[in-house]
């Protein structure tokens, strides 16, 4: 239709008419005259937006579920890198519930000697000095660590201190092979001297040719003088082997350390050695031993035998 005037006459006559329609609806409230006529249209033309709506809602409900879909895509991948966040961060956590109890057992083992300690944490491994054993340390004498100190953990003893630089020092382990140490054994107090074989036991020499020893009997150290460089009292491992005597002045065993040296983390340098020996106060308690189950047998007058003596 052309746009004359005619036409815009009839336009405005149609939106008054409209809003007079409404006013009058509105006003009628439940009893407005136009319910009959509303309720007409609404019975011829329902089933008309009914077929309409049905074949308008698969396309809609595509949409929504693509929609939905990215929603649901967003929503995997940030839970995904917060469970990735998550993870890491536990890992984190657990590291370092790992070393909260690494620093504690290694105070409780100072605390067992009285030694006084400066904590120190593990940052480099490698060759120093022609020894092929060594570890780096993050303390130095800016800490107030001096040469030939004695190293242990919450296991027992590492090594001593070999060089001093500011903030850093050098540490021989006990299982280098130029390392030794002197040991006392457990009880009996025989002594001898420990040398490191690598990735091996230690080798102790025991003094006393007829010592007796055996499988599982354990070894702290004996002590230096002035206790330098070695403090007394310090667990250093359990007998694995003892070698046949063979009539010689000295006797042999295979002890294995206590410390795991490839896995070193926290150590403690004894700043202050302890007022009396310790001797084997810093040793952990033995398990205690399961009891050995008994069984009784009973013969009754059958002849038949009945465990635990009840006649089956």
């Amino acid at each position: 239709m052309r746009d004359t005037r005619e036409s815009r006459l009839l336009l405005v006559l149609l939106v008054a008419i409209a809003f007079a329609l409404i006013t009058v609806d509105i006003r009628g409230g439940e009893d407005s005259p136009l319910d009959t006529p509303r309720t007409a249209a609404q019975t011829v033309f329902g089933p008309v937006e009914d077929t309409v709506a049905t074949a308008v809602d698969p396309v809609g409900n595509a949409i929504a579920a693509i929609r939905d879909s990215d929603e649901r895509h967003d929503r995997i991948s940030t839970l995904e890198r917060e469970n990735a966040a998550l993870k890491h961060r536990l890992g984190s956590d657990d590291r370092n519930r790992a070393r909260v109890a690494e620093l504690d057992k290694m105070l409780k083992t100072a605390g067992r000697g009285q030694y006084g300690i400066k904590g120190a944490e593990v940052i480099a491994i490698g060759a120093a000095q022609g020894f092929s054993w060594t570890v780096t340390i993050d303390a130095g004498s800016n800490d107030g660590i001096a040469r030939d100190m004695t190293v242990i953990n919450g296991d027992g003893l590492v090594g001593r201190i070999t060089t001093v630089g500011p903030s850093t020092s050098t540490v021989v382990l006990a299982n280098d092979p130029d390392f030794t140490v002197g040991t006392r054994l457990e009880k009996s107090g025989e002594i001898g001297f420990a040398n490191g074989q690598g990735d091996r036991s230690l080798r102790v020499q025991l003094l006393n040719g007829k010592a007796k020893v055996k499988k599982g009997d354990r070894m702290v150290t004996f002590g230096s003088r002035a206790d330098r460089p070695f403090v007394p009292g310090v667990p250093v491992g359990e007998v694995v082997r003892v070698d046949p005597s063979r009539g010689d002045l000295t006797r042999t065993v295979q002890v294995r350390p206590y410390v795991g040296f490839t896995k070193l983390d926290i150590v403690g340098i004894v700043v202050k050695p302890p007022r009396t020996n310790p001797r084997d106060e810093v040793l952990p308690p033995k398990p205690a031993k399961k009891p050995t189950p008994k069984v009784t047998v009973t013969v009754t007058p059958s002849g038949n035998a009945t465990p635990g003596g009840v006649a089956q």
